[in-house]
């Protein structure tokens, strides 16, 4: 199996993507049809969580939810041009120092 990390950040870009599908057709004004392939990566990201090996749903949500910002910060500098400033970065550390101790601390 992928590792946890591989497969959160493959579901990040999935997830991103069907959201800003989404975001484009009803702020951006672009065609209904962005929504088709917006709901099929919504639905890979919602299968990729399901791959992380861990023996509770909402633990495996809860570490994604560390991945999930940083994914977020990396596509509004690259996608959006806008650069992260300091605090999202500070922020980005805490929540993957947090995503970490969720999966990988003893239990």
């Amino acid at each position: 199996m992928m590792p946890a990390f591989a497969l959160y950040s493959i579901a990040a870009l999935a997830e991103i993507a069907g959201c800003f599908a989404f975001w484009a057709w009803l702020r951006l004004g672009k065609s209904f049809w962005w929504l088709l392939p917006g709901m099929g990566s919504l639905a890979l990201f919602a299968w990729l969580l399901t791959m992380i090996d861990v023996p509770a749903a909402g633990r495996a949500y809860a570490a994604y939810g560390g991945v999930y910002i940083a994914a977020s910060l990396l596509w509004l500098w690259l996608a959006e041009g806008v650069r992260p400033d300091r605090w999202d970065l500070t922020g980005m550390a805490v929540a993957l120092v947090g995503a970490t101790i969720i999966l990988v601390g003893p239990r």
